[in-house]
């Protein structure tokens, strides 16, 4: 009786220890999810973040005046170049003076040879993805194919944004 009750608590504890090696060995997904938004483009239309969902996801707040803006705009236009076919989709949110009219930025956009989407900011936009803090210029969030912000990098380093954006489609 004895070894029969043994047995029992052996295996009790080796089917508990099991449970806990594997409960402990998954991580937590603490990335937030990616506020929507509901935002004009160059054209009138109007864009959403969930228009996007299942599309990897590069938001770029910037502006005309910025020069580091202006020097990420090169890398930006290789990525959406390179991976639009794979899922990769670059939004680039103007925050500009609501005083700078489409027409100037339509121009920017056809001089600085711009691919992908420009919205209009908002201040619903801006108080949504910098709660607590002033935007810097650029900042970008790479978002992943379930909405969740997983990157965000301020001010425009050569290469960073490229990869951070590369490990989703290796």
């Amino acid at each position: 009786m004895e070894s029969r009750s043994i047995r029992r608590i052996s295996k009790i504890a080796f089917f508990s220890l099991l449970l806990l090696l594997f409960a402990c060995g998954k991580k937590a997904d603490n990335a937030p999810l990616a506020p929507d938004f509901a935002l004009p483009d160059l054209s009138g239309q109007t864009r959403t973040l969930t228009d996007y969902r299942d599309r990897v996801v590069v938001l770029d707040f910037w502006a005309t005046w910025c020069p580091p803006c202006r020097m990420s705009i090169p890398e930006l236009v290789e990525l959406q170049k390179t991976y639009q076919n794979g899922g990769l989709v670059v939004l680039g949110i103007s925050l500009d003076d609501p005083a700078v009219n489409t027409e100037y930025l339509q121009a920017f956009k056809e001089k600085f040879k711009i691919n992908y989407t420009i919205l209009r900011s908002n201040l619903k936009v801006v108080r949504d993805y910098f709660p607590n803090e002033n935007p810097a210029v650029p900042t970008m969030f790479v978002i992943d194919r379930e909405g969740k912000i997983r990157k965000k990098l301020i001010g425009f380093r050569p290469g960073a944004l490229k990869e951070s954006v590369e490990e989703y489609f290796k």
